[in-house]
């Protein structure tokens, strides 16, 4: 073989292990970074909407408080008087 044709095989094979090495950082970054990036905001993103949702729709079985229409307390209920709030005296 002569010098050229020599070159040109190195050449030819150094630029096929850079194009693979080229292929394979690209693959490692898509599939170990960006995929696993974009699938953990799209479950947070699902959650933050089941999450307002829940927030949204009343509970299950809830129903609304029913008022009474006078002040006094309905039966089973007690009325407690009003709070007072208190300190503490160090000694």
């Amino acid at each position: 073989m002569n010098k050229v044709a020599i070159v040109t095989l190195v050449s030819m094979i150094l630029s096929f292990l850079f194009f693979a090495f080229l292929f394979y950082v690209l693959f490692k970054l898509v599939f170990d970074f960006i995929l696993p990036i974009y699938r953990t905001t799209q479950k947070v993103k699902q959650r933050f909407r089941d999450m307002h949702h829940d927030a949204q729709a009343p509970p299950m079985g809830a129903h609304p408080p029913k008022s009474s229409s006078n002040g006094s307390p309905q039966k089973g209920q007690e009325t407690f008087g009003d709070y007072i709030d208190f300190e503490e005296v160090k000694e």
